[in-house]
């Protein structure tokens, strides 16, 4: 299907039909072998107040956001968000993150967090380069041995807060860059390979490498006081500032 034949409609998923449709899309992006999240527990969490919305084309899921409320009064954690390899290029993880930030201003949650693999540099460069989420938080394999894609690696996670109140948020929505060019120049860098997906498959023991280098730059960094607030995606690295901006917690 071309990106022409497709114009997603975002909606929250309605009906088992529709989650147990999510359950088949976790498995096709994550791997069969990987644990995904059950269509009636989705389901439930729902009703209860959670998010589980989706990108369909006609009666077709391509892309889908799930996330619940925590412990904290407005702050919602995002615990998934997938866009199958077919619709990948249309921008439909940025999409589903905008229709999640609208869901929530509309029920007074202002605080989004998740996690993500650090290593991972589509997701980091949408997660805090584009959506202007900031990270000041490290956990070393958070969720122990995982299948799937994430085989054969630590699951090391940082921890995105995105805040739906301030300045980042708003250059978020006008599509403008959350650092300016003299700021990038003198923030701090931390090099991300360009495809540890890829490296992960071709090179597990360079991949294992980089996991480590990675970790123990960014948890000295954090533990100087630096957050991360930035990406270069076209020379791969985090930028990390002293001085984060009102988002950075």
């Amino acid at each position: 299907m071309s990106a022409g034949d497709m114009r997603p409609v975002m909606r929250d998923l309605v009906g088992m039909a529709e989650f147990h449709a999510a359950e088949d899309l976790q498995r096709d992006v994550w791997g069969p072998d990987d644990k995904i999240d059950p269509g009636d527990l989705m389901m439930v969490i729902q009703a209860e107040g959670g998010l589980a919305a989706g990108a369909f084309v006609g009666d077709r899921l391509i892309g889908y956001v799930f996330a619940f409320p925590t412990a904290t009064p407005g702050v919602q954690h995002s615990h998934r968000l997938a866009v199958r390899a077919e619709a990948r290029g249309l921008g439909l993880g940025l999409k589903l993150k905008l229709y999640q930030a609208d869901w929530c201003l509309r029920r007074g949650i202002r605080h989004v967090r998740w996690t993500y693999d650090p290593l991972r540099l589509p997701n980091a460069a949408l997660n805090i380069a584009r959506l202007g989420a900031t990270a000041a938080i490290y956990h070393r394999d958070y969720y122990g041995a995982m299948g799937g894609i994430n085989a054969g690696t630590a699951s090391d996670r940082l921890l995105a807060d995105w805040r739906l109140d301030g300045e980042r948020y708003a250059r978020c929505r006008a599509g403008t860059a959350m650092l300016t060019a003299a700021e990038a120049a003198v923030a701090h860098r931390i090099a991300l390979p360009a495809d540890f997906g890829g490296l992960l498959k071709t090179d597990p023991g360079a991949a294992a490498a980089e996991r480590l280098r990675v970790r123990q730059e960014i948890e000295a960094a954090f533990s100087s006081g630096l957050v991360i607030v930035g990406v270069d995606a076209r020379e791969p690295a985090y930028l990390l500032t002293r001085s984060p901006t009102d988002e950075a917690a």
